[in-house]
């Protein structure tokens, strides 16, 4: 399976230092909760909090809508809910990639509910013009286009997260 270079680890790095900065500033004063959607998020919530000047705790939910497809079902399953309660609390998601938008939306409908006191997307992908329902995504590193990305938590049928960089997969996938 051919895998090309789209996003450096260089770029990556210098784009998550700049959305810590500016989310350093906008919350300042406050304790941040990030929730991390596993598994993918995993290495942008750690890259990220890293350049958070503020008091954060981390969480994470695992939600299903892929199984071993390249397309989203539509169907969503909450696999792994929060442990923390979120109720007045400043909520930050954290998603490796957004794409149709249909499994956030039925998160972040899941989340409000909850009543925390703000409740935020930060994404270090954003498919351009693929999106299903409107989600309004605070903190985008890379506006991508429709290809089938892998690497830095990304993965096909569970491989490739582990790569250091983002990457468009060649080939038939799917």
């Amino acid at each position: 399976m051919e895998i090309r270079p789209l996003i450096s680890p260089e770029d990556i790095e210098a784009k998550l230092a700049e959305m810590g900065r500016q989310i350093t500033e906008d919350y300042a004063g406050k304790e941040l909760l990030l929730v991390g959607v596993l598994r993918g998020a995993f290495m942008v919530m750690a890259d990220l909090a890293r350049h958070i000047d503020l008091p954060c705790e981390f969480d994470f939910m695992a939600i299903s809508s892929y199984g071993a497809s390249t397309q989203t079902s539509g169907v969503v399953r909450i696999l792994k809910d929060l442990d923390e309660e979120i109720e007045g609390r400043d909520v930050l998601i954290v998603e490796d990639i957004i794409d149709s938008g249909l499994t956030l939306n039925y998160l972040i409908k899941s989340l409000r509910v909850r009543k925390p006191a703000s409740l935020e997307i930060a994404a270090l992908l954003l498919k351009e013009g693929i999106q299903r329902v409107p989600i309004d995504v605070r903190y985008v590193a890379f506006p991508i286009g429709p290809e089938f990305v892998v690497g830095y938590g990304l993965d096909y049928a569970g491989k490739y997260r582990n790569l250091p960089y983002v990457g468009v997969m060649g080939g038939d996938v799917g």
